[in-house]
C-alpha cells in the first residue's frame, strides 16, 4: 500500500481508483496482518495529546514572580548577616504561598480531566471477510468501516456506498443542516470541506441512511488532527490580570530598591555597623512588598472558580476568571451555542392562510397559530397538514430526544402540535411501500394501508411537489390547482425562504386498494397529488440567548456571531437575537486585507460561511484593536479561534475533545447565558482584588513611610522583619481574603469594560493610598516616640507594632468602600470579614501577652490604657477618610463609579 494518504486528493478519485490506490478488496476488507502492518506504519487513530508539564516544574513556576524574587533576596540577605530567624520565616511564607497556588491550579485541572475522552470509541469494520467491532484507535488507512444513522465517524474516509446518506458536519464545517452524501468523484481539485460530498470526516455524525467508508486518514492526518495541530501552534498569552500584577510588581520592586538603597547608605553614613544597616534594609524590603498579594489573589480567583463551577462553568486556569470580567467582545459560534441545535418549525402556509408555530426544540409544548384568525377553515383541519409529516418520516422523537434526522424531527413535532399522535397514526396506517428520498428527485413518498384505500403521503422540495400536484387543499376542501393558485403558493414559498427558513412542502393522494400493488412501479403514482401546505424550519435561538446578549450590550460587550451557515440564515438568526452590525461572508473577508478588516471589524455583527482560518483571523483583528476577546464554540472548527482568543469557552455537553482541550473555560450546560454570569463574576472578582490591593498597599506604604521617617529622624527601626511579615501575612491576609467574597456592587454590569491598558493603581488612587500611609506613619511614630521616652525601647516597639496592626483593622473599611460611606446598609453584610477581624484582634493580644510569642516577636505586655490609646489613634485613618468622602459628596461633584478608571 504505497499511496500517500496525507496528500492524495481522495475526493477526485472514483470508488475503483480509491480501492486500487489502497490495495483493498471491498468484499473482504483488510486482513488482520495487513491491518497490523498499517498500524505500525501510521500509528494509532488518536490525536496527539499535549504533554503535561511535570509537577515539579509547575511548582517552580509559582516562583516566577518579581514580588517573590524580592522576598527571596531579602531572606538570603537576612541569612547572610546571621539573622536566621527572619530568613526562615520569610522563606516559609514564600513556600506556603507557592504551595497554595500550585494546589489550586492542580485541582482545577483534575476537575476538567473527566471531560477529556474521545467520543468515537468503537467502530464496525470488515476484516478478513467478516464484520467485526474494534476500538476506534485501531483503525488504519484501508479499513472498510460500516456506518448507520446515529454513528459518529471515527476517521476520515472515502465513501463507497451512501444510500440515503446524510451527515451532520456542524462540528467540522459549522453547517447546521445535515449534508446529503454521494459516491461519484468530484471534478474540483480543492473544494471546501462542506462540498466534498463523497468524503466523511472524523467526529461528524451520520443522521440518515447507511454508509460504507474506506478509511484514508487516521489520527493527526485527519482534518480534525490538522486542526489539533493548528491549535498546538497557537501560543498562550498572558491575561490582563497577569499583566496588571506584573506591572504592579515591577513598580513596587523599583520603589523598594530605591528606598532600601537610600536608607542603607544613610545608615552607613551615620556610622552604623553594616550588619545593623542590613537588618534595617531587610525590614524595609519586607515592608515594601505585599507578601499577601499572590496568596490572596490566588484564593480570590479560586473562590471565583468554585462559584463558577456551581454555575456549570469549569475554569482550567485561575487567572482566566478575571479575564472574562474584562472581555469587550464575545465571538460566538451559532449552532448549538446561540441556537438549540434542534430544528423547529417556525412558520408555514396551509389552506390558503399563513400560520406561525410557538415552542422550540423537540418538546410537544406549543401550538399552530394562524396569522389571520379570521381566515375561513370550515372544511379543513390542521391534522390534514400534520398526517404526512408524521407518516412520511423515518425519525422519531421520544421523551424530548431525537432519534434520526433533525429536519424530520421538526416535522414530527409539528405533527404533534397539529393534533396528531404519530405513534398511533403509524399503527392505524401501516406503511406498505415507499419511494426513498433522493437528491435527484428531491422528495420522499410513503404508501399506507387505510381500509379499502391506500394513502400516499409526500414531503419534499416545494417546487417539485407543486409541479406534480393537480389539486390543493383550500379552506373549502380540495380544489383544482389553477395558475393563480400556483403563483400564490410560489410567492408563499419565497416569503418563507426570505426569512431564512428551510421550506418543505407536503402532499397526499388517495388510491383505491384494488388498484395498488406494492411490487408494481410506484412511480405511476408520482403525480396527481393534492398539495397540502408549506412548513418553514429553522434551528431556533436559545430562549435565554437573546436576554444574555442584551445584558452584554448593557455591559458594553459586543457579541459577534460567527457561523458556517448561509448568509440569509445567519442574518435572520442574528436579527432575532438582537445582534447589530453588518452581515458578511467568509468570501467577503477573503477580499479584505488586514488593514481593511481592522477598519471594518468593529461594525461587523454577523459573519457567515466561514472557515477555521477566518475565525482565527477575526479574533486576531479584534485583539490588534485592543479588545479582550472571548470565543465560544463546540465544534472542532471552533478550536483554533478558541485557543487564539484571550478566553476560550468550549461546550462540555456537545463540544469535541479538541475544543475542550483548547479552551480556557468549559460550559457544562452549553448555555450562552452562563457566559454572562461568568462575565459578571469576573468583574466582581477584579473589583474585590482592587479592594485588596488598596488595603494591602496602604499597609505597605504606611510601613515604608514609618521605617523611612524613623531612620531619617534618628530613631530606632520601629518594627522587626518578623513583625512586618506578621502584619502583611497574618494581620492583613484574613481580612483581605474576606474582601474577595464581597458581593457585587450595584450596577457592576452597567459599567463599561475596563480598558485593557488601565492600571489597578491610578494616580488618584495612589495619592489616596499615600494619605492613608501618612496617617499610619504619623500616628504610629507619635506613640512610638512617646513610649521611647517613658517606657523604653522594648515597650515602645510593642506599642508601635500594635498601633500599626490596629490601623489595618480600621483601614479595611476604607478599602470596602472607595467612594461611598463605609457605614452603609451593607456594613455588617460580610460575616466572614467580621470573623476575620475578631480573629486578628485575638491573635494580636496573644502575640503581645503570651510569653512564648513574646520571645519570637520581641514584644512585651501593654497596659489597657495604651491599648485604648492605640485604638483611638488607629481609628483616625477611617474617620479622616469618612470626612473626605462626606466633603466630596457635600461640596464636590458626585463621583460616578464606572469601573476602575
Amino acid at each position: 500500500m504505497t499511496a500517500d494518504t496525507q496528500t492524495r486528493r481522495w475526493h477526485c478519485l472514483s470508488v475503483a481508483e480509491t480501492t486500487e490506490a489502497l490495495s483493498v478488496d471491498t468484499a473482504r476488507g483488510l486482513s488482520t496482518a495487513e491491518a497490523e502492518l498499517q498500524r505500525r506504519r501510521h500509528g494509532e487513530n488518536a490525536l496527539d495529546e499535549t504533554k503535561s508539564r511535570p509537577h515539579w516544574l509547575r511548582f517552580l513556576d509559582q516562583f516566577r514572580n518579581l514580588l517573590v524574587i524580592v522576598l527571596l533576596f531579602a531572606a538570603a540577605l537576612a541569612w547572610t548577616i546571621g539573622d536566621l530567624k527572619d530568613a526562615v520565616v520569610i522563606l516559609a511564607v514564600v513556600i506556603l504561598n507557592a504551595a497554595l497556588g500550585f494546589y489550586q491550579e492542580h485541582r482545577a485541572e483534575r476537575t476538567l480531566a473527566t471531560l477529556k475522552a474521545m467520543v468515537a470509541v468503537r467502530a464496525r469494520v470488515r476484516r478478513d471477510g467478516r464484520i467485526a467491532e474494534v476500538e476506534a484507535t485501531e483503525l488504519v488507512p484501508g479499513d472498510l468501516v460500516l456506518l448507520e444513522a446515529g454513528d459518529r465517524v471515527p476517521a476520515d474516509g472515502r465513501l463507497l456506498k451512501a444510500p440515503n446518506l446524510e451527515v451532520d458536519e456542524a462540528a467540522l464545517t459549522g453547517e447546521s443542516q445535515p449534508v446529503g452524501k454521494s459516491t461519484p468523484a468530484l471534478d474540483a481539485a480543492d473544494p471546501p470541506l462542506a462540498e466534498r460530498l463523497n468524503m466523511l470526516y472524523m467526529n461528524t455524525v451520520v443522521t440518515r441512511g447507511r454508509a460504507e467508508m474506506l478509511v484514508v486518514a487516521t489520527g493527526m492526518s485527519t482534518e480534525m488532527g490538522q486542526l489539533a495541530g493548528l491549535i498546538a501552534e497557537t501560543p498562550d498569552a498572558q491575561t490582563p490580570l497577569q499583566r496588571q500584577l506584573d506591572t504592579l510588581g515591577k513598580r513596587l520592586a523599583a520603589i523598594a530598591g530605591v528606598i532600601v538603597t537610600l536608607i542603607f547608605v544613610l545608615d552607613l553614613t551615620r556610622g552604623l555597623p553594616w550588619t545593623q544597616a542590613a537588618i534595617t534594609a531587610v525590614a524595609l524590603a519586607v515592608a515594601a512588598i505585599p507578601e499577601g498579594l499572590p496568596a490572596v489573589v490566588t484564593v480570590t480567583l479560586a473562590i471565583g472558580m468554585w462559584r463558577m463551577a456551581q454555575n456549570r462553568a469549569i475554569l482550567k486556569k485561575l487567572s482566566a476568571v478575571e479575564t472574562l470580567g474584562s472581555t469587550t467582545v464575545i465571538c460566538s459560534d451559532k449552532t448549538g451555542t446561540l441556537t438549540l441545535n434542534r430544528m423547529s418549525a417556525r412558520a408555514g402556509w396551509f389552506a390558503g392562510a399563513r400560520f406561525s408555530v410557538d415552542g422550540d426544540g423537540y418538546g410537544a409544548e406549543g401550538a399552530i397559530l394562524r396569522d389571520d384568525p379570521n381566515a375561513p377553515t370550515d372544511e379543513v383541519d390542521p391534522i390534514d397538514l400534520g398526517r404526512p409529516m408524521a407518516l412520511c418520516n423515518e425519525s422519531r422523537v421520544r421523551n424530548g430526544e431525537l432519534i434520526g434526522d433533525p429536519t424530520e424531527g421538526a416535522l414530527w413535532v409539528l405533527a404533534r402540535k397539529a393534533g396528531i399522535d404519530p405513534e398511533s397514526e403509524h399503527a392505524r396506517r401501516p406503511r406498505i411501500a415507499e419511494i426513498p428520498f433522493d437528491s435527484a428527485h428531491k422528495f420522499m413518498a410513503t404508501f399506507h394501508h387505510a381500509g379499502d384505500q391506500v394513502e400516499l403521503f409526500v414531503k419534499g422540495a416545494p417546487d417539485v411537489l407543486l409541479a406534480r400536484a393537480s389539486h390543493w387543499l383550500s379552506a373549502n376542501g380540495e380544489q383544482p390547482l389553477d395558475a393563480p393558485t400556483r403563483e400564490r403558493i410560489e410567492a408563499e414559498n419565497e416569503h418563507l425562504a426570505s426569512q431564512a427558513l428551510r421550506v418543505l412542502a407536503v402532499a397526499r393522494r388517495t388510491i383505491p386498494a384494488r388498484d395498488f400493488e406494492p411490487t408494481d412501479d410506484l412511480w405511476r403514482w408520482a403525480e396527481g397529488w393534492t398539495f397540502l401546505g408549506l412548513a418553514g424550519l429553522m434551528d431556533p435561538p436559545r430562549p435565554e440567548a437573546g436576554e444574555a446578549i442584551a445584558r452584554c450590550r448593557e455591559a458594553g460587550i459586543r457579541v459577534k456571531m460567527i457561523t458556517g451557515d448561509h448568509k440569509l440564515t445567519a442574518e435572520a438568526i442574528g436579527r432575532e437575537l438582537g445582534l447589530t452590525g453588518e452581515v458578511v461572508t467568509g468570501a467577503e473577508l477573503d477580499a479584505m486585507d488586514e488593514s481593511t478588516l481592522g477598519q471594518r471589524i468593529e461594525d461587523i455583527g454577523v459573519i457567515a460561511r466561514v472557515s477555521p482560518a477566518h475565525k482565527v483571523r477575526i479574533v486576531k483583528a479584534l485583539k490588534a484593536r485592543g479588545h479582550v476577546v472571548a470565543m465560544t464554540g463546540d465544534g472542532v472548527n471552533d478550536a483554533p479561534a478558541v485557543k487564539a482568543a484571550d478566553i476560550g469557552v468550549a461546550m462540555g455537553l456537545t463540544g469535541t475533545a479538541v475544543t475542550r482541550e483548547a479552551a480556557t473555560m468549559v460550559l457544562m450546560d452549553d448555555n450562552f447565558a452562563t457566559i454572562v454570569r461568568a462575565v459578571e463574576e469576573g468583574r466582581v472578582i477584579f473589583d474585590n482584588i482592587v479592594k485588596f490591593v488598596r488595603f494591602q498597599l496602604s499597609t505597605n506604604i504606611g510601613a515604608i513611610l514609618t521605617v523611612l521617617a524613623a531612620t531619617l529622624m534618628g530613631m530606632p527601626t520601629p518594627f522587626t522583619a518578623i513583625q512586618l511579615l506578621w502584619i502583611n501575612i497574618i494581620m492583613d491576609g484574613p481580612p483581605a481574603m474576606t474582601l474577595g467574597v464581597e458581593p457585587a456592587r450595584p450596577g457592576i454590569m452597567r459599567a463599561l469594560p475596563r480598558r485593557q491598558d488601565s492600571q489597578i493603581l491610578t494616580l488618584k488612587r495612589l495619592a489616596l493610598l499615600g494619605i492613608y500611609g501618612t496617617t499610619m506613619m504619623a500616628g504610629t511614630l507619635w506613640l512610638f516616640q512617646d513610649a521611647l521616652a517613658t517606657h523604653g525601647e522594648a515597650y515602645a516597639l510593642t506599642l508601635a507594632f500594635t498601633t500599626f496592626v490596629l490601623f489595618q483593622f480600621f483601614n479595611v473599611f476604607n478599602a470596602r468602600s472607595e467612594h461611598g460611606s463605609a457605614f452603609n446598609r451593607h456594613f455588617f453584610s460580610n460575616g466572614k470579614l467580621w470573623l476575620a477581624l475578631g480573629a486578628v484582634l485575638a491573635l494580636q493580644v496573644l502575640v503581645v501577652h503570651w510569653p512564648e510569642a513574646q520571645a519570637v516577636f520581641a514584644t512585651t505586655d501593654l497596659s489597657a490604657e495604651d491599648w485604648l490609646k492605640a485604638a483611638l489613634v488607629a481609628s483616625s485613618v477611617l474617620l479622616l477618610d469618612e470626612g473626605r468622602k462626606w466633603a466630596q459628596r457635600r461640596y464636590g461633584p458626585r463621583y460616578a463609579h464606572q469601573g476602575l478608571a
